[in-house]
């Protein structure tokens, strides 16, 4: 193998592609980054038997071969390298590295000793804008459950469609629910619905914050899905990742959404979470309760906490309130993460009783919805 590319197109590849490798006692060979010269091009590839990344790269390709180095050392490396053209060279069980007066020999281990990554049908897919994709990301994957008891609650449940997908999580006490448009060649009007494991999505999300606005034209602007029985495939620009799926059947999550409510208000964002800062500092240590009060016909939100131990704090907030005279006491932490995940100045809670989920919505934005459980006194 012999192949010649510029320092940045190789440090952004192995950057892409290196952060799944690790350490495996049983399989040291997954710290490598198995680097493919073909007719195709150059393709710098590493699984951790879970998901696997290929990252395509410009160069050019004298010799065609393969073989595996370890990432995070070819990572360092190159890193430190100027930024002008490199040499790489496989010869016996050593590839060489060479850029101007920089010169060096990395041991690794043949390829035929690298996990083959598995190759899915791309008959059916859905594509969705790169940057819509991250933002619908980011309003879900915070409440994912981080314990394996019940592991279907680990992933995101991806909802495709002929009209769109709907992603949502959940850890039994909030739930995150965001609807967004995708283009699809699918003709049904069935859903699709996949789990995929909140790792995995991390790992996109580091990927998608890799490309720099400017750096793509409007055609590679999206990221586009495939999915098969048990695995999920994103491709986006010269990057793909497959990833198996969590074998599990989702909760139908909507049958505890409330289908009315008794207390509408609508508040200030920003004054809302500043109150809610405020008394987080006297709700109850490990059980970061607040007091959310809905007075009948004063059009204000009262916030309250006490703590035997530093106090209590109350503080009163305007707000456009229509319904019964109402209240819910919340977990703040989970509060604070759905208003920090609302767009928009203003922010529309629905209450029905201090026994049943609340629900935090955008005033204007319909397709992201945010419920909590409350905690009952």
């Amino acid at each position: 193998m012999k192949i010649s590319t510029l320092q940045e197109n190789l440090k952004t590849g192995v950057y892409i592609v290196s952060h799944i490798a690790g350490k495996n006692v049983n399989l040291p060979i997954l710290s490598n980054v198995l680097i493919k010269a073909s007719k195709d091009g150059i393709n710098l590839i590493t699984t951790d038997l879970e998901m696997g990344i290929i990252s395509k790269i410009r160069g050019k390709v004298e010799t065609e071969g393969k073989y595996t180095v370890n990432a995070k050392v070819l990572s360092d490396y190159v890193s430190l390298l100027p930024n002008q053209k490199i040499n790489l060279e496989k010869k016996d069980n050593i590839l060489t590295v060479c850029s101007e007066n920089y010169k060096t020999s990395i041991k690794g281990q043949e390829a035929e000793d690298y996990p083959l990554i598995p190759k899915i049908d791309k008959n059916i897919y859905f594509k969705l804008n790169i940057e819509e994709f991250k933002k619908a990301l980011s309003q879900v994957i915070f409440s994912v459950s981080i314990s394996d008891t019940r592991i279907e609650l680990t992933g995101v449940l991806f909802s495709f469609s002929k009209n769109g997908l709907t992603l949502a999580s959940t850890d039994s006490f909030r739930l995150s629910e965001k609807k967004v448009k995708v283009t699809t060649n699918i003709e049904t009007e069935d859903e699709i619905k996949v789990v995929i494991p909140s790792k995995t999505l991390q790992e996109v999300i580091r990927i998608l914050s890799t490309i720099r606005e400017g750096e793509i034209n409007r055609d590679e602007n999206e990221i586009v899905f495939y999915i098969s029985e048990n695995q999920v495939l994103f491709t986006v620009k010269d990057t793909e990742l497959i990833s198996k799926l969590i074998d599990g059947q989702y909760p139908d999550y909507t049958q505890i959404i409330p289908l009315e409510n008794k207390t509408v208000a609508i508040i200030n964002k920003k004054e809302f979470v500043r109150a809610i800062k405020a008394s987080s500092i006297f709700s109850k240590s490990g059980v970061n309760d607040v007091n959310l009060d809905f007075p009948l016909g004063k059009n204000k939100i009262i916030i309250s906490s006490t703590s035997s131990l530093t106090g209590e704090n109350i503080t009163e907030l305007d707000a456009k309130v229509d319904g019964d005279d109402n209240g819910v006491v919340v977990n703040y932490k989970y509060l604070l993460d759905g208003l920090n995940n609302i767009e928009g100045d203003s922010v529309r809670m629905e209450i029905v009783n201090n026994n049943t989920p609340c629900i935090l919505k955008s005033e204007k934005d319909d397709n992201y919805l945010y419920l909590i459980m409350p905690i009952k006194q």
